[in-house]
């Protein structure tokens, strides 16, 4: 199989594999089948032998594992396309950050990188470039940042020596720092400190096919995640940097070695900075030459940046609803980007009026030349269309290659452990010096000791001998004495004798 039949109209509309690493865009309202739009394409590049990777927000996804069938809506879709329908799985493998609906999947703080990190914790500028130098120390001190609780040893080292640190690498603040602190305290309470640690995930994982040649369909369960919408967009952008940044350069191949779907795109993109779009629209321009095709899913097409939008070359408007201003703005902006097509004169207005499993699509045909805008009804899959029982999940996750690699967390010497022993070392010397120096006090005390006893019994005497104070002592009472005897005898004598004293 070498390319796609995404729909029909009165023609076979295709998406041609030789164009399928030229991105592309599933936009559309809710309930008007853009989950059926993307699971037909996944199916169709796992039957090409191409793996993808794709976030199931709702849970209905986890249906590319199952086969189809017993759908009345199904059933009545494909005898009315005539198409050569067959019911069949795929080979899935299933991925959770927080490890309950898939194997986990981990990174370390070093991969993820102060930008990134600064953009999943809410840094402001200052904030970040204190996190810029404390990831530079260290990689100076050898320091690796692994988890969560090494990147908070190493911003509690800083915070201790701010002042030789800001010497080195420039100033840093302690309200700076606790101000990461309580950032990090927030990513952990939102479950983020299961995302940081090892194993870190291998992106090689990802690339892979099972034993009849088909791409495996990596499903991240995000039916939690979405719930924190930063964490959510943070990881994929993650993922979709480690790709660009791993992968060999091998420009046009005849199919992609990836691809990669981002729903609910608008996550992305909301309240990022200018500096973060810039390096998204960088990516998604230079990793088609990677063998890595990116595809958004969103709402309304004007979610994504118009840099952005100018690199998707396949694409499919599922219905849009014109309630509101912004909403008949999006419809208007949707119907510009279509090549016009002689057969569809007013292009907004059918964006309104599609059903549920229609769309207006444009694919890149041969030479790169992008199809004319076509009404289309969507092929159905021939997996299920909807959720999987626990049981059946718990069935593929017990099948899966990779289980026995990421189940077990491991926690090795990094950051943490070497700053607590350097610590201690240091809390040990502080001690021994204290020990020596009391050891040598108590020496001088004892030196001091010894001539006090000396003069003290060269003064008071000992109990051998007596002292020059009681000598003395004896000396002068014994004069005293004399003295107090002869007055009184001569008292005496004296009254006796009639003498005057």
């Amino acid at each position: 199989m070498s390319d796609i039949l995404l729909g029909k109209s009165d023609i076979d509309v295709l998406l041609r594999a030789k164009y399928a690493n030229r991105h592309g865009l599933i936009a559309g309202a809710t309930g008007t089948g853009k989950s059926v739009t993307l699971m037909r394409l996944a199916e169709g590049f796992s039957q090409m032998g191409v793996p993808v990777f794709l976030a199931d927000v709702k849970g209905d996804l986890a249906g590319l594992c199952e086969a189809g069938g017993g759908n009345a809506k199904i059933d009545a879709r494909v005898a009315e396309l005539k198409v050569d329908w067959k019911a069949q799985a795929n080979p899935v493998v299933f991925w959770d950050i927080f490890g309950q609906l898939g194997h986990p999947v981990r990174s370390t703080i070093s991969e993820m990188g102060p930008n990134l990190l600064g953009r999943l914790l809410e840094l402001n500028d200052t904030q970040e470039g204190v996190l810029e130098v404390v990831f530079k120390l260290a990689d100076d001190e050898g320091l690796l940042l692994i988890d969560i609780k090494d990147l908070r040893a190493l911003l509690t080292f800083a915070a201790e020596n701010a002042k030789s640190i800001s010497q080195r690498y420039g100033l840093i603040s302690s309200t700076s720092i606790a101000a990461i602190q309580r950032a990090l305290l927030g990513l952990e309470q939102a479950g983020g400190e299961q995302f940081f640690g090892e194993p870190a995930l291998d992106l090689a994982d990802f690339l892979r096919q099972d034993m009849s040649g088909r791409g495996v369909v990596n499903i991240l369960a995000a039916d939690k995640l979405i719930l924190k919408p930063k964490l959510y967009s943070t990881f994929l952008l993650w993922m979709l940097s480690e790709l660009f940044e791993r992968l060999p350069e091998v420009g046009d191949l005849d199919q992609p070695k990836l691809v990669f779907f981002f729903d609910e795109a608008h996550l992305l993109f909301d309240d990022a900075p200018a500096a973060l779009v810039q390096r998204v629209e960088q990516v998604v321009r230079l990793i088609r030459s990677k063998g890595v095709g990116v595809y958004f899913c969103s709402q309304n097409p004007d979610d994504v940046p118009q840099t952005v939008l100018g690199q998707m070359g396949n694409r499919a408007q599922h219905a849009l609803r014109a309630f509101t201003p912004r909403d008949q703005k999006a419809v208007k902006a949707a119907a510009e980007t279509f090549p016009p097509n002689p057969k569809i004169k007013k292009v907004a207005d059918v964006i309104t009026q599609l059903g549920v499993g229609e769309a207006l699509v444009t694919t890149l045909q041969d030479g790169g030349v992008p199809l004319p805008v076509e009404r289309v009804l969507i092929v159905p899959p021939g997996c299920r269309v909807g959720a999987i029982t626990d049981a059946e999940r718990a069935a593929i996750r017990a099948r899966s290659p990779v289980g026995g690699k990421y189940d077990t967390a491991v926690d090795r010497e990094s950051a943490y452990e070497k700053l607590s022993a350097r610590a201690s070392d240091e809390s040990s010397t502080a001690e021994e010096a204290d020990t020596s120096t009391k050891k040598k006090a108590d020496k001088s005390a004892d030196d001091g000791n010894g001539w006090g006893d000396m003069i003290k019994g060269a003064l008071f005497g000992t109990g051998r001998r007596q002292g020059m104070i009681e000598a003395t002592a004896k000396s002068a009472m014994r004069t005293v004495g004399n003295q107090l005897g002869r007055q009184i005898l001569r008292g005496v004598l004296g009254s006796i004798m009639g003498g005057k004293r």
